[in-house]
């Protein structure tokens, strides 16, 4: 890397840049083992009693489980955790393991005098991987799901949150490079949290095709270093070439290349369902920063929202506001989209290079850092 150019200030994180920065959060990864696998399950679980949630579907091909008892206009309050998985419309059964497991547990919506009689909703949204690994049915079933939930209960609060190539992530790729989870947080002058974890998984380019920058890094803060020129003449080339022999193997048989990246934006403030639906619109945002051109036809780009409510909202001297904190709120709505774009870019840094039956998928760090 040569070149640096000013971009916008640093940012303030949280104690781990992650998700569970927004405290009362767990995730869990599993992935599919086996011979031609590359597939994995990534669970967002919340304390029991659950966390407002939204969502926002933007992509033209989503696999998405329980999003419409998300509208604000339905009865479902709140939900305990949200599933984010490989394997397109089948790996959506990974669901199922969590549904199960938070029914074991007594956690759900409550339907009867027994405290035993819940029904656990549980929003999920899938990324296209199949064939990938080189098996095209292998792909996250409920034993994944269920496997991927212990794993985030079993975690501290405020664990850290493993990256690239795990869970949801293990599969992914954007435009040809190899793609992964990645997660970040913004703390506000207020103090309220905003995090994102996203899986980057992208039929459009995360690389600038005319420097080899990411394009994420030119909204993330701080200063962003440019390749040399003859470092990104020969990744272009390696990029190309491996795109070429994925073509004959496995991964190459579906045309156009299907996608979707699928992300979870959680904050500690007390939104409303309407404000948490907002936050989940405006942090598509972020997702356009970092991915271009996003929102295709091919990918099923959606993103959820998570407010635990621990950090109320003060009322704002804003005018015709009321007691609406609207200044807040609007420093939430941004952070969810920032947050989200240091989350690509974080995902696509912490990638590890696949090459395997279903295809060649090199990291960005193998083409510009090594």
């Amino acid at each position: 890397m040569s070149n640096t150019n000013s971009a916008q200030p640093s940012v303030r994180t949280g104690p781990l840049d992650a998700l569970t920065d927004v405290r009362g959060l767990r995730v869990g990864h599993a992935e599919l083992a086996g011979a031609g696998a590359l597939t994995g399950t990534t669970v967002v679980l919340a304390e029991p009693g659950g966390a407002v949630a939204a969502v926002d579907v933007r992509g033209g091909g989503p696999g998405t489980r329980e999003t419409d008892a998300l509208d604000p206009r339905n009865l479902v309050q709140r939900v305990e955790a949200i599933v984010l998985t490989g394997g397109s419309a089948f790996g959506l059964d990974s669901a199922s393991g969590v549904v199960a497991w938070l029914e074991e547990a007594g956690r759900g919506v409550r339907v009867g005098p027994d405290p035993a009689q819940v029904v656990p909703v549980v929003p999920a949204a899938a990324l296209f991987d199949l064939g990938r690994g080189g098996d095209w049915r292998a792909r996250p079933d409920a034993a994944l799901g269920r496997a991927a939930t212990e794993a985030a209960a079993r975690t501290d609060v405020g664990a850290p949150v493993a990256q690239g190539n795990v869970g949801a992530g293990t599969g992914a790729v954007a435009g040809g490079l190899k793609g992964g989870i990645g997660t970040a947080s913004i703390v506000l002058p207020s103090g309220v949290t905003v995090a994102a974890l996203a899986a980057v998984n992208a039929a459009g380019s995360v690389v600038d095709p005319t420097t080899g920058v990411l394009y994420g890094q030119l909204h993330a803060g701080g200063r962003v270093a440019y390749p040399e020129a003859a470092r990104h003449e020969a990744a272009q080339r390696t990029l190309a070439a491996a795109r070429e022999e994925t073509a004959r193997r496995t991964a190459g048989s579906v045309r156009p290349p299907l996608n979707t990246t699928i992300a979870v934006v959680a904050t500690d403030a007390a939104l409303t369902r309407a404000q948490a639906q907002k936050l989940a619109g405006t942090a598509h945002d972020g997702l356009a920063r970092a991915v271009r051109p996003v929102h295709l036809l091919t990918d099923g780009d959606t993103v959820f929202t998570l407010a635990t409510g621990a950090h109320p909202l003060s009322p704002q001297d804003v005018p015709d506001s009321g007691d609406f904190a609207l200044g807040t709120v609007n420093e939430i709505l941004a952070a969810g989209a920032d947050a989200l774009t240091r989350a690509v870019v974080k995902a696509v840094l912490a990638a590890e290079s696949v090459s395997g039956a279903g295809g060649v998928f090199p990291s960005y760090r193998e083409l510009y850092e090594r």
